[in-house]
């Protein structure tokens, strides 16, 4: 897993991305659009829809109603040149806190707060004050800035803050946070769930002696291991959703036996789910064992689960009045506050998870899922319509999170499958997939994150697919026949204009660009099977088509018999093939 300590400069890289789809913005509001992004909304339209920076805007960058959670967020970004270099004004900082007390005071106070600004800024205002007063929605006042600030500064905003009418709090983001975040945000974990609390077992004739907690004074890492009941887990995911699982390597897997099994002591005998779960283990930032309400809670910031989701979504799908099952969670603070510690906090989860994720079975590809280079591919490709699935799951959970919104989904495990044969030995293909994602060609198979690169892959073996269907011998040799195609389609591809032309011409099935395509596709099987025939062998000791493409180099041979005199499909390849780079070729100019 891709992992350093970032700079500045990454967070600019990735600003720079935002400045291509909103050119008009500054680099300010970029910072607070990215933020928002980043910790508040995973949709970047609501997220651009709340800023509201400019002249007029009284330190009022962005206003962002979250009407699910009830929970209004007033912004205020300070985009600093350097990380943790300025100090945050006095000034500055109780100023924005006391917007909290002029949004919900009385007429006069909210009067006095909208002095001098905008219109745009005061309407948003507004529609925060009436949820505030009328619909009692939390505020939560985030000042965010690449600067520092001292904690006595901090909490005096802070006791600012809590005099507002209503639930009010609030939170200062330094630089050396922004950039914790930036990296959470890289592995995929935008925006975070702020905290949660996990309520320890107690009652209903269970007897128990609390929290084991342990800490290690040489890695600076506490644990903590207690019971929680059936319900409360439940209410886990159904106050965060499949945010609270970013950092997991797979998604739900539905009705696998391990889950069918988990339904069935729950119906049958929950009494014994503890004894036959292997529960559930939670890495967070920080913990903090306190009651609330009379229960007995461990408060966790920024926690995620890495194993146990098929527990806890199934406990969710499952739960019913009153508790019934006990399950074992463990929860792992790691350190991740000092320089240098990327490393070890990816190196940690990434060992934890492979350590303990083992009732559904881990794969060398579900480990790979959360790098950074998957996460870029995913990212790059939504912005083309495509849902990337780095992550296993069924094909109604990757329904359920795409929605109406992508025009296809793809997994990785298809995208590793059309590089390897278009750049590597074919023959490789046929040992696993799973091959791919070893340590050994995973940087060969995932080299960049341009989309353009794995696309053009992609719908030449989709449409060498097409061609091999419903014949059987094809289908063994349709690795061979992708990796000779992709010899011709390569350099016609290679302006970014004309692999732009074959994708949308994939994608929308144009037979003017992909019959003369299938022609030519058609007319390498039938070479590659005339090639199996020549050289399998006789009597014995001939091989059988599968063993034949199993071979490896078999494609160095292929290019020799192509343009030997025994070859009878070069013809009407040439000539289908001039037909279609002749369409790419005008299509492109158009």
């Amino acid at each position: 897993m891709a992992s350093i300590d970032l700079t500045e400069r990454d967070l600019k890289r990735e600003l720079s991305e935002y400045r291509d789809r909103f050119p008009k913005l500054a680099d300010d509001e970029l910072f607070v659009l990215w933020f928002l992004r980043a910790f508040v909304t995973e949709d970047e339209r609501l997220a651009a829809e709340a800023l509201s920076g400019g002249s007029g805007d009284k330190n009022v960058d962005a206003v962002f109603i979250d009407e699910p959670a009830r929970i209004v967020f007033i912004l205020q970004g300070k985009y600093r040149k350097e990380v943790s270099t300025k100090n945050e004004h006095h000034n500055d900082v109780t100023g924005f806190a006391q917007i909290a007390v002029g949004l919900s005071g009385d007429e006069a106070s909210f009067r006095s707060l909208c002095k001098g600004i905008s219109p745009e800024v005061q309407r948003k205002l507004q529609d925060a004050r009436d949820r505030i007063l009328k619909r009692r929605y939390g505020v939560q006042m985030l000042y965010v800035t690449l600067g520092k600030c001292s904690s006595g500064l901090r909490d005096e905003a802070d006791r600012i803050v809590r005099r507002a009418t209503g639930e009010a709090s609030f939170q200062l983001f330094d630089g050396r946070q922004i950039m914790k975040l930036l990296a959470d945000y890289l592995d995929g974990v935008a925006p975070p769930v702020p905290t949660l609390d996990l309520e320890i077992e107690s009652g209903s004739g269970i007897r128990t002696s609390g929290v084991f907690n342990r800490y290690d004074s040489k890695t600076d890492i506490e644990s903590w291991v207690f019971a929680m009941n059936d319900v409360a887990i439940a209410g886990l995911y159904q106050r965060a959703g499949r945010r609270l699982f970013a950092r997991n390597v797979r998604g739900f897997l539905e009705r696998t036996q391990i889950n069918r099994g988990m339904e069935e002591t729950l119906n049958k005998e929950p009494e014994y789910f503890w004894y036959y779960n292997n529960g559930i283990t939670v890495i967070c930032d920080d913990a903090k064992q306190e009651s609330s309400r009379g229960r007995n809670i461990l408060r966790v910031t920024n926690p995620q689960i890495i194993n146990g989701q098929q527990t806890t979504r199934t406990l969710a799908a499952e739960v019913r009045k009153g508790a019934r099952a006990s399950v074992l969670v463990r929860v792992i603070r790691v350190p991740r506050e000092d320089a240098g510690t990327a490393d070890r906090f990816e190196a940690l989860v990434s060992r934890i998870v492979a350590a303990t994720n083992w009732q559904n079975a881990i794969r060398a590809s579900d480990l790979m899922a959360n790098d950074r280079r998957q996460i870029e591919i995913e990212r790059n490709l939504r912005k083309l319509d495509y849902q990337y699935l780095r992550k296993r799951m069924t094909k109604s959970e990757a329904r359920r999170m795409a929605g109406a919104k992508y025009l296809r989904i793809v997994k990785k495990e298809e995208m590793a499958q059309a590089v390897a044969a278009c750049d590597l030995d074919p023959s490789l293909l046929r040992e696993g997939k799973e091959r791919l994602f070893e340590e050994r060609w995973y940087d060969t198979v995932f080299s960049t994150a341009d989309p353009s690169y794995y696309l053009s892959r992609y719908w030449l073996m989709r449409q060498v697919s097409y061609a091999a269907r419903g014949y059987p011998e094809r289908a063994y040799a349709k690795w061979l026949v992708l990796n000779f195609l992709w010899l011709s389609l390569e350099p016609a591809c290679r302006a970014r204009a004309r692999s732009e032309v074959f994708r949308k011409g994939c994608e929308r099935e144009e037979g003017r660009l992909l019959n003369p395509m299938y022609t030519a596709i058609n007319s390498v099987f039938n070479a590659a099977l005339q090639f199996y025939r020549r050289k399998r062998g006789k009597g014995k000791k001939a091989l059988d088509v599968s063993t034949f493409f199993q071979r490896r180099r078999l494609h160095k041979d292929f290019v020799s018999f192509w343009k030997g005199s025994a070859n009878r499909s070069r013809t009407p390849f040439v000539s289908a093939w001039s037909r279609f780079e002749k369409t790419l070729h005008a299509e492109a100019q158009a």
